[in-house]
């Protein structure tokens, strides 16, 4: 039985505690164009379905991307993906949000891909005020090359949560207090690229990237943006407080939620910087306040 077949029961159960959880509101799906704008090598952007559907193409000369046209000071954020099918060893799916100055913030999922057959990884990763390594790994439950899935972030004042169809995978909380920086006065633009990274991607460069294979194509649909639009020099929301992910159910995970994240931690991480002595030797504070150790 293939890693698939054996993660159909933990699926199950990730499934089921889902929908007894407070996840955000539903998406609102929309055209590509009304958020986004191309950023990259538009002629290796497909506009499929009317713009409803996009697919980004990876070939010999180079990747793709896209960006949100408006900036972004907290809000949620989400789009339904389709990942490189077959051999996608070398290759990563990114969908992120990152502020443009020097000492950036960004919040991070990269979709690093396999050899046919081999699980997909996800990585997320955290900057604040230019500080990263942040990074925690895992597999997926499922294959996300057969069927669209919903990537989504929310982020508040309070945390940052990572969620894969409903089923928190990561929270980031405001550990300010224990001093440890946190994205709260740069907007964000959104991103999604796909592009070739066999020095780094899969088993940490020892797969390459199979060319004969090419080109790779991402799809994407949903595009859904519910932010408090920023310039790029905001250091507040003028709704901040006002909106609804700023509600008190959103500054924290659920008993539901949080026993979700137990099962991803204890089912599917494999790797959790929380838990490397030989990068930290001394635990990083937030490590115990987002329930990672």
């Amino acid at each position: 039985m293939g890693f698939f077949g054996r993660a159909i029961s933990l699926s199950f159960l990730l499934l089921g505690l889902a929908v007894l959880g407070a996840p955000p509101k539903r998406p609102v799906d929309v055209p590509f164009g009304q958020n986004y704008v191309a950023s990259s090598s538009p002629d290796h952007i497909k506009i499929l379905n009317g713009g409803n559907e996009i697919q980004l193409v990876l070939d010999r000369s180079g990747g793709t991307g896209f960006q949100s046209k408006g900036s972004y000071l907290f809000g949620h954020f989400s789009m339904h993906i389709k990942m490189v099918a077959g051999d996608s060893a070398g290759t990563v799916t990114a969908f992120y949000l990152a502020s443009q100055n020097s000492e950036h913030d960004e919040i991070d999922f990269e979709f690093l891909g396999n050899r046919t057959g081999q699980p997909y990884t996800v990585q997320t990763n955290v900057y604040s005020g230019g500080k990263g390594n942040r990074e925690q790994r895992i597999y997926l439950w499922f294959d996300p090359t057969q069927a669209y899935h919903t990537y989504s972030v929310l982020w508040n004042l309070y945390q940052i949560m990572f969620f894969v169809d409903d089923v928190p995978i990561r929270v980031f909380k405001n550990s300010r207090d224990l001093g440890v920086r946190y994205p709260f006065d740069q907007p964000m633009k959104i991103y999604s690229s796909l592009w070739d990274a066999d020095d780094w991607a899969t088993r940490g460069g020892l797969e390459k990237t199979d060319w004969s294979k090419a080109p790779f194509l991402s799809s994407y649909k949903g595009f859904h943006v519910d932010g408090c639009k920023a310039s790029l020099h905001a250091k507040y929301c003028e709704t901040q407080g006002k909106r609804w992910w700023d509600q008190v159910e959103f500054r924290d995970l659920d008993a539901s939620q949080y026993s979700n994240l137990a099962t991803v931690r204890r089912s599917y991480t494999i790797y959790n910087y929380c838990n490397d002595r030989s990068r930290y030797p001394t635990v990083p504070p937030e490590c115990t306040r987002d329930r990672d150790l």
